[in-house]
């Protein structure tokens, strides 16, 4: 029967537009465990490239203009990095 459900057609088509470079910011916070101090999330994510509303950027670029130096929450992490990027759609190729 597994078999079977292999060959079905997926249950989420994927859309024909163009791509967008980089990784959303809330798949790059869900890596991460909280709390976390800069300086450790640049060692582990710090080259990770996100979406913005500007194009892509890296993490590293990003935290450069964030004034925390520790996220206690997951959530306290997102919103100082949309407060720097903006929250704005991002804008496909």
């Amino acid at each position: 029967m597994a078999d079977e459900e292999a060959d079905e057609a997926p249950a989420v088509e994927l859309g024909e537009g163009e791509s967008v470079e980089g990784a959303p910011l809330a798949r790059v916070a869900s890596r991460l465990t909280w709390p976390q101090e800069t300086s450790s999330i640049l060692n582990k994510e710090g080259d990770a490239v996100v979406r913005t509303p500007a194009g892509p950027q890296t993490l590293e670029d990003l935290l450069e203009q964030v004034d925390e130096t520790y996220f206690d929450t997951r959530q306290t992490f997102v919103n100082d990095v949309l407060d720097v990027i903006g929250r704005e759609p991002v804008q496909t190729e």
